[in-house]
């Protein structure tokens, strides 16, 4: 009864700094400049392993704006469905392609965009704390034109109760992104993401994360913020 108690404190102390941490991010970020845009951002995913080094997972997600034009509203900006494919190489290394189609047409005047994805995937554990890197090359076919993007996200997670993820159990993860877009049409763009999320393995195959990610973009050129607070949910079948 009394661990059981304990967890449930945990969990709610974690949401609560998680919650804590979004409001201040997107406080600072509304008063640095009238431009930030704050997003909701929704994903549920199905993974599946055909055996121990193939398994694929299906993504759809949305997104909304929360704040944009000095207003606060709720307007849906796009949805998307993404196919991924992953080959364990050994232990600590996969690849993975991946594809991608979002719509914004319905909702906005703007192109739909059609993806091609590229990865590599390398992690490491250090008794709880499992570090990750990866790097994608992407080719993203808009309308008019087409852009090239390259990313490096390094990532951990740590579970927050005991030395391994039991389920009804806390995680922490943090992610800090950079990308270079290249297109014929615009100079090359730099962004930078960073983003904490509070993770709950809810069953053996189903976890919810939350978290709050600080997107700059165009930082080479006019940086412009945005703020995204994202929510997913992924079963594993």
């Amino acid at each position: 009864m009394l661990a059981t108690y304990n967890k449930i404190v945990m969990n709610i102390l974690c949401t609560r700094i998680l919650v804590l941490v979004a409001f201040l991010l997107s406080g600072q970020s509304l008063s640095a400049q009238a431009e930030t845009q704050v997003f909701n951002e929704n994903a549920f995913a199905l993974r599946h392993n055909f055996n121990k080094s193939y398994s694929v997972n299906f993504e759809f997600s949305n997104r909304a704006f929360i704040y944009t034009d000095e207003h606060i509203v709720y307007r849906m900006r796009q949805i998307q469905i993404a196919h991924f494919s992953a080959l364990k190489l050994d232990l600590k290394q996969s690849i993975a392609l991946g594809l991608m189609y979002r719509n914004r047409g319905v909702f906005e005047d703007s192109s739909n965009e059609i993806r091609l994805t590229q990865q590599y995937n390398r992690k490491s554990i250090f008794k709880t704390l499992r570090l990750g890197h990866r790097f994608r090359s992407e080719q993203r076919f808009y309308d008019d034109f087409t852009a090239f993007r390259f990313r490096y996200r390094l990532a951990f997670d740590v579970p927050l109760q005991g030395l391994k993820l039991d389920v009804g159990e806390t995680y922490l993860v943090f992610t800090n992104e950079a990308l270079l877009t290249s297109t014929k049409i615009d100079k090359p763009e730099l962004e930078y993401r960073v983003s904490p999320s509070i993770g709950m393995l809810i069953s053996k195959n189903l976890n919810f994360e939350f978290g709050v990610e600080l997107r700059l973009d165009k930082i080479n050129i006019r940086t412009a913020e945005s703020v995204f607070l994202n929510t997913s949910l992924e079963l594993n079948l």
